[in-house]
């Protein structure tokens, strides 16, 4: 489904070995025991979101460094019909070789995740598999790889996760020539 947005929301989040406690349900007067990794090996997860079309768009990359930002940047410029990203002012998001890429973007205010919908699919993510024990990196890649894969068979789920009202209502009151201008 083709969207009539012509940006996407994009951000990153580390998938790593190192273990998260979660909340679970358990018997009154019963002590919960859960296993917790320890270990520090990990993967940047670069997401971007159609909050409109309800898609997603996804790399793995190795870090937050300039080369890593710009390569997935590229991915999306060239695999999608997103003609700008609204992000945040990471450094990496700011530097020359991202710019380079030619893919204009929307800067969001510093320290405001609840601005950028692509937090609430990682809070999804993280519900997902957090509070499982992985045998190595790639296990717990995969598994957030199975779970976007489900999500993006379902754009409506995607959309109810994303398209919040004022996005909604900013992009269709947005010229209809907004597309164009970016070209």
């Amino acid at each position: 489904m083709k969207s009539d947005a012509a940006f996407g929301f994009a951000d990153e989040m580390r998938v790593g070995l190192r273990g998260v406690v979660r909340r679970v349900w358990g018997r009154r007067g019963v002590k919960v025991v859960q296993k917790v990794q320890m270990e520090y090996e990990s993967a940047y997860l670069f997401l971007t979101v159609d909050v409109l079309g309800g898609r997603l768009w996804w790399r793995w990359i190795d870090s937050m460094k300039s080369a890593h930002i710009a390569e997935a940047v590229e991915d999306v410029k060239g695999r999608s019909d997103v003609a700008a990203l609204v992000w945040d002012g990471a450094w990496s998001h700011r530097a020359k070789m991202v710019v380079d890429v030619g893919l204009p973007t929307i800067v969001q205010p510093s320290y405001s995740p609840e601005l950028n919908p692509v937090e609430r699919v990682f809070q999804e993510v993280r519900r997902r598999i957090e509070g499982s024990v992985y045998e190595s990196l790639e296990e717990k890649v995969e598994a957030v790889t199975r779970y976007l894969r489900e999500l993006r068979s379902q754009p409506s789920r995607v959309r109810s996760l994303t398209a919040w009202n004022w996005i909604v209502h900013s992009a269709r009151s947005l010229p209809k020539t907004f597309a164009a201008s970016f070209d």
